[in-house]
């Protein structure tokens, strides 16, 4: 199957479904609201009558399929019009995907989303540069101060060509790189999510606090918002 296509003929459905509804007809498009509260960042309406929770890694390849196939028809029919709260929490797996983590929560919290969106579908290059690199650029990522690592996987991996590309200046992003606060926050948060909703891999979901069992796609998801489930 074509994915682009398939992923088109989505977000096209769902918008026309929104249309349809006059989901999309209020003059609030409540994907511009963006707050950070538990660790997390909340898009969406304060009194969405559900929440729905992403559980992502940046070096899951499943993810970055998600975010291809999934993001845009989910804000378009269920987070624009106000029907769904969206969490994103970071379950963090290795080196890279916590220097991701910290880029992606840099500077205000409204550039997060696109941050986000960035990284994830940039994923496919930088996950290959990643594969092919040697073991002493890998050792630079785990061995030092925290600064000396996240600065080494993002020169390693163009993550500083991709924050450039959003408009932050080097100074800036070594900064973000260098928060041990941060870094700590989502790594203490990454092991309590986990615990706390049984997260056993990435993508997973949470509707309302409830993991959802077998939903790692946008296909399993939307039948579940759908309520064909």
């Amino acid at each position: 199957m074509n994915t682009a296509r398939w992923a088109t003929g989505l977000v096209a459905a769902a918008l026309l479904g929104a249309l349809a509804t006059g989901g999309l007809a209020s003059s609030s498009n409540w994907n511009t609201r963006v707050e950070r509260a538990d660790g997390a960042h909340v898009i969406g309406k304060p009194d969405a009558t559900r929440v729905l929770t992403e559980f992502v890694s940046y070096t899951c390849p499943h993810c970055a399929e998600f975010a291809r196939t999934g993001d845009e028809a989910l804000k378009l029919a269920h987070v624009g019009p106000g029907k769904i709260r969206l969490e994103i929490r970071h379950i963090v797996r290795d080196p890279v995907d916590l220097t991701v983590a910290m880029l992606t929560w840099c500077g205000d919290t409204a550039k997060f989303p696109r941050n986000h969106a960035a990284f994830m579908s940039a994923q496919p290059r930088w996950l290959a540069t990643a594969r092919s690199t040697t073991p002493a650029q890998r050792q630079r990522w785990s061995n030092g101060d925290l600064p000396s690592r996240t600065r080494a996987v993002a020169s390693d991996l163009g993550f500083y060509r991709i924050m450039e590309g959003r408009d932050y200046d080097r100074v800036a992003i070594d900064r973000c790189l260098a928060d041990t606060a941060r870094a700590q926050a989502l790594a203490d948060n990454s092991e309590r999510d986990a615990i706390r909703f049984n997260v056993a891999g990435t993508p997973s979901f949470a509707l309302d606090g409830k993991l959802l069992p077998g939903v790692h796609d946008w296909r399993a998801l939307e039948k579940v918002l759908r309520g064909d489930i």
